[in-house]
Formats: structure tokens, sequence, C-alpha cells
């Protein structure tokens, strides 16, 4: 019996860590698997195959990745354990220590260790799928994301080539390269077929994607040309890396969402300088200015880092006052943690655990309070969203097109369907609505 009719009757389950670009990787896995005969469960279900798709982001992220690995084989004891991802590229010896794991796949196998397994069956030492060289050439995705959510989202771009201190990209997933063009046109016609109206664009530094002399907005534009995709999102992207003519394209355009999210990381100059950042503060500011002006109703998101290597009170008060006077929505806010193998670990005047704590809370109530500010400009307003799920309180919740989240009562589910929605309340939890029409 052939390993595709044995998988038949096996069960697969994945368990991802990290980025949107790790959940993008893991449902175009889940469909591979499916297209091999599997039926995809829960994690927390005992399951034939376990896929553990790893984070290398931070020490933490490591721990959580081992933690993860071993309550995997502690809830499937016979399972075929992989680990694959970041964390597999570099951590491969801390991996091979860890009783149980079957396979470890490295970054350049990451789309192609399905092949490798016929028969599952648990083995004395793992198999190691792994090149210390990562593959630099542009790249194709073999099948199409495998998705339970009603947006997709759609990979177009890996590896990055900036090297920000604080950073070990590079290391775990090499540098740049882009999908080629017509590949990605092709998952993206399947995923719209398949009913997903929203497509999100992911990749570690999506505004560098150049294929065969055709740009991210060569892309952005074919891409808004297939008939029954009604929505197109960009994720996160570089400020230095937006070409001229996205943000007038995105002012003028039904398809491609009214939302930015480009990092920050700091208001300051001289941090920017440590972190290897490619801009300044006022070149930031004016870049955001632009498209608040520009973009209609546009939602603006950014990430900023607390605590980096040299970060004075004084530097941190410049990065409150700017995030505070800038147009932005939100920002996430995170905690800098010393990343071994970046150069930043290396670098003097560490900040203080608990004074960056106190800094980042600080970060977050201020990006509550503009969220809220940036949702009430609606209020008795109507806006168009794209429902998603119920959430555990009953309310069926969506997006808008500039990242609201809003929630309505409705007694018929609406899983996958735009509506128009009055704003009737504003919260620091919520935003509450009622369905003023349905939206064919």
């Amino acid at each position: 019996m052939g390993p595709v009719l044995y998988s038949f009757f096996m069960r697969a389950s994945f368990y991802t860590l990290g980025c949107r670009l790790n959940q993008t990787e893991t449902a175009v896995l889940s469909g591979a698997f499916r297209k091999k005969g599997y039926s995809i469960v829960d994690w927390h279900r005992p399951a034939d195959v376990v896929v553990v798709n790893t984070c290398s982001v931070t020490e933490a992220g490591e721990a959580r990745c081992r933690n993860i690995i071993r309550q995997s084989l502690r809830r499937s004891p016979e399972a075929f354990v992989v680990v694959m991802g970041c964390y597999a590229q570099i951590g491969l010896e801390a991996l091979r220590q860890i009783p149980g794991v079957d396979m470890i796949v490295g970054t350049d196998y990451k789309t192609k260790f399905p092949a490798f397994i016929g028969e599952p069956r648990k083995l004395p030492k793992p198999v190691v799928l792994h090149s210390k060289l990562i593959d630099a050439s542009d790249f194709e995705v073999d099948g199409t994301g495998d998705y339970r959510t009603t947006r997709a989202n759609l990979k177009i771009q890996d590896g990055c080539d900036f090297f920000c201190s604080f950073c070990i990209i590079p290391f775990t997933r090499g540098r740049e390269r882009s999908r080629k063009f017509d590949d990605v046109s092709r998952e993206a016609r399947e995923l719209v077929a398949v009913g997903h109206q929203e497509l999100v664009l992911t990749g570690v530094n999506i505004g560098r994607y150049k294929n065969e002399g055709r740009t991210f907005l060569d892309l952005v534009r074919s891409l808004e040309a297939i008939e029954d995709l009604r929505r197109l999102r960009i994720t996160s992207i570089e400020p230095t890396t937006i070409e001229a003519g996205l943000v007038d394209h995105m002012a003028g355009s039904d398809k491609l969402c009214h939302y930015f999210h480009v990092p920050i990381q700091s208001g300051d100059d001289a941090v920017l300088e440590g972190m290897n950042r490619h801009y300044g503060v006022e070149e930031y500011s004016r870049f955001v200015a632009e498209v608040a002006d520009k973009v209609p109703e546009v939602g603006l998101g950014t990430d900023v880092i607390v605590g980096f290597p040299g970060e004075t009170n004084e530097s941190f008060e410049r990065t409150v006052e700017l995030l505070d006077s800038l147009p932005l929505a939100y920002f996430h806010v995170f905690s800098y943690s010393r990343r071994y193998g970046s150069r930043a670990s290396r670098m003097n005047g560490h900040v203080n655990p608990e004074v960056i704590k106190e800094r980042s809370k600080r970060l977050r109530t201020l990006s509550k309070s503009k969220r809220r500010a940036f949702a009430s400009r609606y209020l008795g307003r109507d806006v168009e969203v794209l429902f998603e799920q119920q959430d555990s309180n009953g309310l069926w919740t969506g997006l808008t097109d500039n990242y609201i989240r809003v929630g309505v009562v409705s007694p018929e589910p609406l899983r996958n369907q735009f509506a128009n929605v009055t704003i009737r309340d504003v919260n620091d939890e919520s935003v509450l609505g009622v369905i003023a029409e349905m939206v064919g």
C-alpha cells in the first residue's frame, strides 16, 4: 500500500508560533497534507503527524517553541513530530536534544518536507533537512493556502537585506527574494475561487517585492483585476520601501484597503541610528502626514520597540511625544529583549527590565487611547464590515477596510459577509454597531 493510500487514514495537526508569515506558510502546508489524504485536526487533539512552525525572534519565543514541542509529544506520544521554521534554522543542536522529535526542517526545506513523509512512524533519531546556506533565488509556492478564516494571507516575499541591529531574520530566513509574479496571481485566483473576499499581502519586507522587472505596485494592480476579489490589504511595510505612486493609487482604489502599518520602532534619531534603521524621525513624520492627507479615512498603525540599548529617559519621552502627535490609529508595543546573535546584543547601555516594563505599559495605554479616538470618529456613521467570526460573547465581529474591528448582535450567521454597520458605541474594549443593510 503506497503512502498516499495509507495516509488517507492519518490525522495531521499544526501549531504556529510567531508572525503572520508563519501562519501563511502553515496554511499552505495544511493544504499540502490535505492533498496527501490527511484529515486536519486541531492541535489539542491526538494526531499522527504534528507540525510545529517555530519562531526565533526572542529567546522567550524559542523557550515557548520548546514548550509547545514537549506539549505535542505528551499529547500525541506516538505522533511523527516535525519542527520547522526559524528556530529550526538556527537552533538545530538544541532541537536535536529533545527526545521524540522526528524531523527538523530548516528554511530551505519547509515547503518540501511533506514529500519526505510516507508512512509516519517514530524514529530513533530525527531526520534533519537543513542547510546553512538559504537559497536567495526568487521562488514559487507549491499549492494554495488552506485557511479556516475568511481573510486569506498571500505570501509574496521572504528574507531581508536590511540587517537591523536588533533582528536575526536575515539569518533565520535568508536574504530577500520575491515570489514569481505569475505564481502569486495563480494562488490569489485560487483563494478567491474558494470564497475568500479579502487577501492580505505578507512577507518579511514586502515593499522590496520585485520579479522580472515588476514591482510591488505592479503586483497590487494585477491582483486588483481579479473579478471576485473585494479587498486587498497590505500588511506591515517598511517606510523606506514604499514606492512612488503607491499612496496615490491607494487613495483612488476601491479594492486596496485604506490602511498602512508602517513600523517606526523609535521616535528618537539616535536610537534609530543604533537600530540601523534607514530613516529619521522627520522623514517618517512627513510620510505619515502625506498618507493622512491623501488617503480618505486611512487607518495608520505602527510598531515601536521599548528599551533598545541606549534609550534614555529623554529619548523615550521624544518617542512618546511623537507617537502622541502623529495621526496614528494604534501601535504595537514590543519590549526589547536581548537577542544573542544580533548586533544590538553586544551594545552598551542596556535598559533595566523594570524600566522597560513601565515604559511599555505607558505606550500601551497611549495606544489604547489613540485606537479609541480613531474609532470614535465613526460614531453614528455607517461603515462597511467584512464579518469573520462569532466571539465568546456571541457578537459577530469583522473589520472595516481601515482596520477597525466592529461587533454586532445578529440572529443569523454573518461569516464572510459584508454589511453596512452603524457605529453606536466605542469603548476601550470594543466598537459596537447595528446592521444598517447587508451588502451583496
